[in-house]
């Protein structure tokens, strides 16, 4: 594989087009997220005007005054909802500086008996800001857009592994989780720390970032081989999660990633959305066809933060150590058990 300078860029209204123009997509899609395991998707549907909005109003949000976004501070959230100020929140057990609002799928919360999966406390409510009732029906319409959006690709990447084309539906259901973080860096002196992210994976099926036109993305192609992900105009940033690297046995690659803090006279502004399973499912590894399967090399996994196939439990793993603060609340008697889960 030639050295990787840029990443790959994919147009998806090639699924609207000729069974070749289908095909061309597919097999671009399946070497990206091989040798990749990121790419730029354009003209991928969502209204420009629409993340415009988006954009807009996470401004507007970071703008309050802090007893304002404190009011929706993730603390009262048992489902990891809210905002977090800089510093808050761990990655590798170091603070990421970066304050963000999450928002997850807006769902009543599941019914509790004593002895219940932990993971269980995960769906929810949302948490809104009463000083600005705006945000909540743009971020429900934009939420609503891109799962619809990034089902299709998920579609897609079946039909890329030579499977059925609804081979993942039985693992999102009804019931997708749906996660839009707001994200705002603020800007670090050469003095402070420049992690903005530290180096991770995402643990769902698959990301999509909306960026603003300030660098930090890097995407680690090679051992130790940074790539910046430069804003491209109209495009999202997709990225591959561990839920479809553990699918495909590690055909499909997760890639470790970092956002760099901005100078500091300078912040950025990014929206993810993250696509992953529902919280009840047991993720597979899919039978795929010979000559693909020949070239799977296994999931990687972390012997620190091991990779979970129950979807659930994966995912409030993921929250523990990330929000030790709303977990030691919230969720205090599961913080020194391990939980069941298949092997």
């Amino acid at each position: 594989m030639s050295q990787i300078t840029s990443l790959p860029i994919l147009d998806l209204s090639q699924l609207d087009g000729t069974a070749e123009q289908q095909q061309a997509f597919l097999d671009k899609l399946g070497r990206s997220a091989r040798d990749v395991g990121f790419f730029y998707l354009i003209n991928h549907g969502i209204d420009a005007e629409l993340s415009a909005q988006v954009q807009q109003l996470s401004r507007r949000f970071f703008a309050l005054s802090e007893a304002d976004k404190q009011q929706v501070a993730m603390i009262h959230s048992p489902h990891f909802r809210g905002y977090n100020r800089a510093g808050s929140e761990l990655t590798r057990s170091q603070p990421d500086w970066r304050e963000q609002f999450d928002v997850g799928a807006e769902r009543a919360p599941l019914p509790l008996d004593s002895g219940d999966a932990g993971w269980k406390r995960l769906q929810g409510p949302n948490l809104w800001p009463e000083a600005l009732p705006e945000l909540k029906p743009v971020l429900l319409a934009w939420q609503k857009a891109m799962t619809t959006m990034s089902l299709r690709l998920l579609r897609a990447f079946a039909r890329a592994l030579e499977l059925a084309p609804d081979a993942f539906d039985s693992l999102y259901g009804d019931k997708p989780n749906e996660h839009i973080k707001l994200i705002r860096y603020p800007g670090q002196t050469a003095e402070t720390s420049s992690q903005g992210v530290g180096a991770h994976k995402d643990s769902g099926f698959l990301s999509f970032l909306l960026q603003d036109q300030q660098r930090g993305l890097q995407v680690e192609v090679a051992p130790d081989q940074w790539v910046d992900a430069l804003p491209l105009n109209g495009a999202f940033v997709v990225n591959i999660g561990e839920l479809l690297e553990l699918a495909s046995n590690g055909y499909l690659r997760a890639t470790v990633h970092r956002v760099v803090a901005p100078p500091a006279d300078q912040d950025r502004l990014s929206i993810a959305f993250f696509l992953g399973a529902q919280l009840d499912a047991v993720v597979p590894v899919f039978n795929l066809p010979e000559p693909l399967a020949r070239l799977a090399l296994g999931p990687a996994s972390d012997p620190l933060n091991p990779l979970l196939r129950d979807v659930g439990w994966n995912y409030l793993k993921g929250r523990l150590r990330s929000h030790p603060d709303v977990a030691q609340r919230w969720y205090n008697e599961l913080l020194q058990q391990q939980p069941q889960h298949t092997a």
